[in-house]
C-alpha cells in the first residue's frame, strides 16, 4: 500500500503577480524549467522569489531513471538560440544567481557540454555580475566534455549522486555510481570551481549506506551537499519506502556535519537547486 504524504511535505499553491511574471518571462523566451517538468514542490516559493532552475536541451531525456518525472524519449535537435534566451531570461528576472540543469543527452557527441558552456558565455555577456550554477548529467564520464565546462568556469558545478551505492542500479539503471564520483573528482582536481552533489532519501537506504555515500562524496572533494525526501511522481515510478521525519533530517544534518560538510542543505523538501545561492 502506498504511504500517505505527510503534511510537512505539502506546499500551498501560490498565485501572485510575481509568480505570473516568472511564468510569463519563461514562456516569452520559450524556456523549460525543472520546476515544472520534474514537478518540484518548491516551485511556487522559488517563483515568488523571482528564481527558477532552467532546464536546457529539450524536455525529453535519453535515460529512464526510475524516480524522475521527465519523459524518456527521442530528443529534439538542440535549439541554437536557447543559450541567448536563457541569458535574456536571467536578465529579465533580475537574477543574481542562476541555476541551469538539463536532460541527459547521450545522443550528442559531448553530451551537451558545449551547450552548457554556451549558456554560461551568453549570461556572462549580458549579465556578467550573475553567479552561475550548473547541474549536469555525467557526460558518460568523458574528460573532453568536462573540460568544456571547466573552461566556461561556472561558480558551481553540481552533479547529483542521487542515491546510495546499493540502490544506484535500481534507481539509475543507465548510470554508474563510481563514474559519477569520478566526474565530481575530475572537476575538483582540475579547476577552482566549487563542486556540489545531492541525494534523495526514502528509497530504502540505511543510515550506514547514507554515511558511506557522504564519505565517498567528501573523498571526491565535494564542497556542498544536499539531501531531501524522495516523493513518488506517479505510480509508474519507484515507490517511497520511508518518509523521514523532520527530526530524522536533523540527524542526517548532524551526520553530514560530522563527516565534514560545512556547506549543506538538508531537509524534507530540499531539492538540489533549492535556495542554492544561500550555500555559496
Amino acid at each position: 500500500m502506498q504511504k500517505r504524504l505527510p503534511e510537512y511535505l505539502k506546499r500551498p499553491i501560490i498565485d501572485t503577480e510575481k509568480t505570473r511574471n516568472v511564468r510569463r518571462i519563461l514562456k516569452t523566451n520559450c524556456l523549460n524549467t525543472v520546476c515544472e517538468n520534474a514537478r518540484c514542490p518548491n516551485k511556487n516559493e522559488c517563483y515568488s522569489s523571482n528564481t527558477a532552475t532552467f532546464l536546457i536541451m529539450g524536455e525529453a531525456c535519453t535515460r529512464n531513471c526510475r524516480y524522475c518525472n521527465i519523459t524518456c524519449a527521442k530528443p529534439e535537435p538542440l535549439d541554437v538560440k536557447e543559450p541567448l534566451h536563457i541569458a535574456k531570461a536571467v536578465k529579465d528576472l533580475g537574477l543574481k544567481y542562476s541555476v541551469i540543469t538539463s536532460v541527459t543527452r547521450d545522443d550528442l557527441m559531448d553530451g551537451g557540454a558545449g551547450h552548457f558552456a554556451q549558456c554560461i558565455y551568453e549570461i556572462r555577456k549580458i549579465a556578467p555580475e550573475v553567479k552561475i550554477e550548473i547541474l549536469t548529467p555525467d557526460f558518460k564520464g568523458e574528460k573532453s566534455s568536462l573540460d568544456k565546462i571547466i573552461e566556461a568556469n561556472p561558480e558551481v558545478f553540481n552533479h547529483n549522486i542521487e542515491t546510495v551505492r546499493e540502490l544506484f542500479k535500481t534507481a539509475r539503471p543507465q548510470g554508474n555510481y563510481e563514474r559519477s564520483l569520478k566526474v565530481l573528482e575530475y572537476v575538483k582536481n582540475n579547476s577552482k570551481i566549487l563542486t556540489k552533489s545531492g541525494l534523495m532519501v526514502g528509497l530504502g537506504e540505511t543510515i550506514e549506506e547514507i554515511s558511506a555515500t557522504l564519505k565517498d562524496l567528501k573523498a571526491a572533494g565535494v564542497d556542498i551537499v544536499t539531501i531531501g525526501q524522495y516523493i513518488q511522481p506517479s505510480k509508474a515510478h519507484l515507490e517511497v519506502a520511508k518518509y523521514y521525519t523532520p527530526e530524522e533530517f536533523q540527524e542526517l544534518d548532524k551526520l553530514a556535519e560530522d563527516i565534514g560538510f560545512s556547506h549543506r542543505q538538508i531537509g524534507p523538501l530540499v531539492r538540489s537547486s533549492y535556495r542554492a545561492a544561500e550555500l555559496v
